[in-house]
Formats: C-alpha cells, sequence, structure tokens
C-alpha cells in the first residue's frame, strides 16, 4: 500500500515538474515573440522612414516658395529623429552603427537649423543647396541598401533574434545574412562623412562630440576584469565575462558581464584608463533601511571613490526602495549641464546598483565661461511676471542647435506648477522652459548651488 501511495506522489511530482517546465517553456517563448516583433517593427519602420525622407529632401530641391520650404524641411528633420529612435531599438548596440547614427544626425541638425531661420531674408545659399542635393543622394542609396536587407529578411524569413545571438557571441564565422547587410550600410555612410567634411553640416561638429576627459593609460582584459571586480562589487574575476567593442565604436571599450543566482550585472568601462561609462546591476532589493538622504550620501561617495570631483547633486527620486540622483559638474558656481552623472542606489544596503556617466566622458572638460552681460536683475525681467522665483542659478546649457551657451537658470512656480527657466546671460533670449514634476527636483539638497 505504501509503495503504491509513493508511487502516486512521485507520478504527481513529475506531472507537476513537467507542467511548470511547459509553462515556463510558453512564457519563455512568449517574450521571445515580442521582442522578435518589435525588433520586426522597428526594422520596417525604419526603411519607412528612410524612403519618406528621401521624397522630402528630393520634394524641398524642387520647392521655390520660402513658405512651403520651412515646413518641409522641418519634416525632414523630424524624420530624421523617427529614423535615429529605430536604428535604436534594434540589437546593434554590440555591432558599430555610430557613422549610420551620426550621417541622421547631421541630416537632422542641417534641416533643423535651416528650417527655423527666416528664409524670407537669409534664402538657402548656393552651398547649401549643394548640401541638400548630396544629401538627396546619399539618403537614397542608403534606402536601397535598407530596401536590399528588407527584401532579404522577408524573403528568407530571418529572424532578429538570431542577429542578436550572432553578435552577443561574436562568432567571425558565422554567416548572419542581417548583420552582413548591416555592415554594408556602415561602410556606405562611412564614404558619405568623407565627402561631407567640407558641407554645410556646421555646429555640433564630430570633434565636439568625442570622448574628451579620457586620462590614463590604456589597460588590458585582464585589468578591465579587476576594475569590473571592483565595480560589481563581486570576490573575484572568475566568473565575469570579458569582450572588448569592434573596430569603430565611438569609443574602445571592454563590456563586462557577471551571473550568480538572481543577481547579474553588466558594465561597460574605457580601454583607456578603465572609466566607467555605464554600470548596471539586477537583484532583488530587500527592505528599506536607508533614507533618500542617507543613499544620497552613499552615491556622493562613489562619486569620490571614482574620483569624479566638482559634483554637484540635481535631482534625487526615490523608486520603490532605491533612490537615483542626479549629478552635474560645477565648474566655479557654474552648473554644465551636458557634464551629467546618474546613480542608482539600493536602499537596503547602499550597493551601488547603476551609473550613467556617457554624457560626462563625452563632454566633459575646463571651460572658458564669460561673465553675463546681464545682470541677475535683468535677466528676471525676461521672466514671465507672473512665476514665482524660488531657485536662481548660473548655468551652461546646450541651446537648440547644439551650441553651449551661458544662462541664468530660474526655477519657478505657476498656478502650483513648477518650470525651469533658462535665460540667456548674453542677450536676455529665453533658451527654453521646461515644465517639473513636482516630485522631481529636491530643493533641500539643491540649495547648495542657490545663486
Amino acid at each position: 500500500m505504501v509503495r503504491w501511495i509513493l508511487i502516486g506522489v512521485l507520478t504527481l511530482g513529475i506531472a507537476g515538474v513537467g507542467f511548470w517546465g511547459y509553462q515556463e517553456h510558453q512564457e519563455k517563448n512568449a517574450v521571445l515573440i515580442q521582442a522578435e516583433n518589435n525588433y520586426q517593427r522597428a526594422f520596417h519602420e525604419l526603411s519607412y522612414h528612410m524612403d519618406l525622407m528621401h521624397d522630402k529632401i528630393g520634394t524641398a530641391l524642387a520647392m521655390n516658395s520660402r513658405e512651403s520650404l520651412s515646413p518641409q524641411l522641418t519634416e525632414i528633420w523630424r524624420l530624421t529623429s523617427e529614423a535615429a529612435s529605430n536604428v535604436g531599438q534594434l540589437p546593434l548596440t554590440l555591432m558599430p552603427f555610430n557613422k549610420t547614427e551620426e550621417f541622421l544626425s547631421n541630416i537632422g541638425d542641417f534641416t533643423y537649423r535651416t528650417a527655423v531661420r527666416d528664409l524670407q531674408k537669409k534664402p538657402l545659399n548656393d552651398k547649401e543647396i549643394k548640401t541638400l542635393q548630396s544629401l538627396y543622394e546619399q539618403s537614397g542609396d542608403l534606402k536601397d541598401e535598407l530596401r536590399s536587407v528588407q527584401h532579404t529578411v522577408l524573403d528568407e524569413n530571418l529572424r532578429w533574434m538570431d542577429v542578436q545571438l550572432a553578435l552577443a557571441t561574436q562568432d567571425e564565422q558565422s554567416d548572419n545574412t542581417i548583420v552582413d547587410g548591416f555592415r554594408t550600410v556602415e561602410e556606405k555612410v562611412e564614404g558619405f562623412a568623407e565627402s561631407n567634411v567640407d558641407s554645410a553640416l556646421t555646429g555640433t561638429s564630430a570633434e565636439e562630440h568625442k570622448y574628451q576627459n579620457l586620462t590614463g593609460e590604456k589597460i588590458d582584459k585582464e585589468t578591465a576584469a579587476k576594475r569590473g571586480q571592483e565595480f560589481l562589487n563581486v570576490n573575484n574575476t572568475d566568473n565575469l565575462t570579458v569582450t572588448e567593442s569592434g573596430d569603430g565604436a565611438d569609443v574602445p571599450i571592454y563590456s563586462i558581464s557577471h551571473q550568480n543566482g538572481n543577481k547579474n550585472g553588466y558594465l561597460d568601462i574605457t580601454k583607456q584608463g578603465g572609466h566607467p561609462l555605464t554600470l548596471l546591476v539586477n537583484r532583488q532589493v530587500k527592505e528599506q533601511k536607508l533614507s533618500l538622504n542617507q543613499g544620497l550620501e552613499k552615491a556622493k561617495e562613489y562619486l569620490d571613490q571614482y574620483n569624479f570631483e566638482d559634483m554637484e547633486v540635481f535631482t534625487s527620486n526615490q523608486f520603490g526602495n532605491t533612490g537615483v540622483y542626479s549629478f552635474l559638474y560645477n565648474q566655479d558656481g557654474v552648473r554644465i549641464y551636458s557634464d551629467a552623472i546618474e546613480l542608482k542606489v539600493a536602499l537596503d544596503n547602499g550597493e551601488l546598483l547603476g551609473l550613467t556617466a556617457r554624457n560626462y566622458f563625452m563632454n566633459h572638460k575646463k571651460r572658458d565661461i564669460p561673465k553675463p552681460k546681464l545682470s541677475i536683475d535683468e535677466a528676471k525681467e525676461k521672466v514671465n511676471p507672473d512665476v514665482q522665483i524660488n531657485e536662481q542659478y548660473m548655468a551652461v546649457i546646450d541651446n537648440d542647435v547644439g551650441e553651449e551657451v551661458l544662462v541664468y537658470e530660474f526655477l519657478g512656480v505657476l498656478d502650483n506648477e513648477t518650470y525651469r527657466i533658462f535665460i540667456n546671460a548674453k542677450d536676455g533670449t529665453e533658451e527654453k522652459v521646461e515644465k517639473l514634476d513636482g516630485t522631481e527636483i529636491n530643493y533641500a539638497s539643491a540649495s547648495q548651488g542657490r545663486a
């Protein structure tokens, strides 16, 4: 009797395990199908937006009316943003694709800068028309290459999840049609960049967007692994996976990953100096033991530990049992918005769960900050008089055309809503106005930067 009971229990156990395994398999398949659908949508939208952008550029060349040309250029700028967003949703992060993104950015910069000026007083000059013609031809070539890849994807029923696997494994011998197609696109666009050196694509140059603060000697894989052990807070380097970025990446990096049960981590550090660009640690954060302010003190300690100097807290927010903190570089009392760092701290034990410092290393440098031509009282007169100003700072921000400008920054309230207002310290132009969520800014912790 006991034997049959045991057999019954074992049978039920096996059936339960089988059902659980089947359910896990179904859930995993559902996630994979959703990811594949998202990749397919982003890719086909990219092809569609490139088609439209090429047609719009051609239409702009045929226009004679300035009233029609300005909206057309604005539409081209919108399409470049859509295309760039589509590229960002594809699993190409492990494959250098920066030339294509730079090409789209250049088209957007050129068309936006041209569209916002008064084309009646300052119409397109010969050089700008020549640039537009060049962009029309180049976008046509890019469109054709993408259409070729799209035809192959549809004809052979290719999967983007295979692309992700091929890139993640870095299998040089693997033959992936989509990857090969996008490499062809990138090589073609690289030729575009060379031919546009003397074009009218001015303003935010490629030089201004290279990483400017990568000090120190180059590190090898072994040193990178030791740095990974430190940043990811693991006992040794045995279970760390270290991979190098491919040729043509905007900055040479080591990508380091770690998996240990329910905790996993990912880190990008530069080969030059071993500086952290991105850190992400995933684990279950337990019951909160630290306050948001105590988490801020921990974040400041991490900044000191990793040699980020003269950083000023900008915002602090709590999400569940984690604190997220943004910092800006402060040069002689002036907040530099482009030199920003964000940290995520676990409020159960103060562990660093996230760090983003790409903007900091891309933009940070010692700046020659001019003296303001307007006094702070003169700048206040440019603000809507109905706004009650609570905080004021000096800051350097990027304006709409990517140029750094010195501004007065005012934090104020209008109709129970909080706004951040930037007034150009040279000519009083209202550069930007941002509406803030009432929980986003932490006035108490930011008051140390009050002008």
